[in-house]
């Protein structure tokens, strides 16, 4: 498309989850309802519209050994834009991402700065790796690096104990969190075990990911409090691999992996009925390959969540908690078509028939 072409899309546009509209026009890469006067160099696509997919915890930048160079970042990004993924909130990184914000082809980035670990208590090269006494100084640090949020992780395997513990004394947690909030930044937390959830929920937190060790007794205080979760389901199917390698050493760690793993549906559905807020997202970036959003939201449908919601988690409801708009009159034109109702079936989202971004076809 040249840079005065317009974009007609035509069929069944998704703005809301109860708004269907039968089209919709791009001029100058945003998004109108109303047909322009005079258009001359008009392409018209066709299809199910929705917009631009969220993945809600992704890394771009990073892989299984820690940070990665700019080409590797580069295809990552260009992996889930292909893919549908035109918004992610990357949960941690250690790499400088900033130049991806120059380029209008690539998904637009949320960043929560670099995780913050406890010594020794992470995957190395990941973390900044500290001590209690220093997760105030260091979460001030990352608030002023991200976009608005900052990542902890709230427990890791404990050595010692030989299973997952939390990283943080609730005090440290407590200040941590209260400082990143005075900043404007809003804080989430890696979190496989059930021990550190309470602690960080009533200190405040806003996030929680994975989520695995949510639990019926804590389910009424993440509700009460709004604590969204992100369950990154398709990680967690990895749960019973990495409890076999752990076995011999760790047999205790291996045990309560399994659990988490055989409960994680009815972990998700339980949160979801209690009306925890749900978002989509992958983890991609660590051992996992980026552009598997369309799996994450199946996932969330196997697990009893209702096909229209788990749509909203990585759609409409996803970009209203992240601030970002959707396909709203004037918004920046970032969205999907599709050859069939991803309502019916959310499966047809691993298959996009046309990604816009910033009112540009991608080709």
């Amino acid at each position: 498309m040249s840079d005065g072409a317009v974009l007609h899309v035509k069929g069944r546009v998704l703005a809301g989850p109860d708004d269907v509209r039968d089209e919709l026009w791009v001029v100058g890469g945003r998004i109108s309802y109303d047909r322009p006067a005079g258009a001359r160099d008009v392409r018209t696509v066709t299809g199910w519209a929705l917009p631009g997919l969220v993945d809600a915890h992704c890394h771009v930048g990073l892989d299984a050994h820690g940070p990665v160079d700019a080409e590797t970042a580069e295809k990552q990004a260009l992996t889930d834009r292909d893919a549908g993924t035109l918004l992610v909130r990357d949960a941690g990184s250690p790499s400088d991402t900033r130049w991806i914000d120059d380029r209008a082809d690539l998904p637009k980035i949320i960043r929560a700065g670099r995780h913050i670990a406890r010594t020794r208590r992470y995957i190395r090269n990941y973390a900044w790796e500290i001590e209690p006494d220093d997760l105030v100084a260091y979460v001030v640090q990352e608030a002023r690096r991200g976009d608005g949020w900052v990542k902890l992780v709230g427990d890791w395997i404990d050595r010692d104990l030989g299973d997952l513990a939390p990283c943080w004394p609730r005090e440290a947690v407590a200040a941590a969190i209260a400082e990143a909030h005075r900043l404007g930044a809003r804080v989430t937390a890696h979190c496989f075990a059930e021990s550190s959830l309470r602690d960080l929920v009533e200190s405040g937190i806003d996030c929680i990911e994975h989520a695995t060790g949510l639990s019926e007794d804590l389910i009424p205080l993440f509700a009460e409090r709004g604590v969204a979760i992100v369950p990154t389901l398709v990680n967690i199917a990895t749960f019973p691999r990495l409890a076999e390698g752990g076995e011999r050493k760790f047999p205790r760690w291996s045990a309560h992996m399994r659990r988490l793993h055989e409960r994680r549906y009815d972990t998700v559905r339980g949160a979801y009925d209690a009306g925890i807020p749900v978002y989509v997202g992958t983890d991609a970036g660590g051992s996992l390959a980026h552009g598997l959003v369309a799996e994450e939201v199946a996932e969330l449908v196997a697990a009893g969540i209702p096909p229209l919601a788990a749509l909203s988690a990585t759609t409409w409801g996803a970009r209203a908690w992240l601030g970002r708009p959707g396909l709203e009159e004037g918004a920046p034109a970032d969205l999907v078509v599709y050859e069939a109702d991803p309502r019916a079936d959310v499966r047809v989202l691993a298959a996009p028939r046309r990604v816009v971004l910033n009112g540009r076809i991608i080709e």
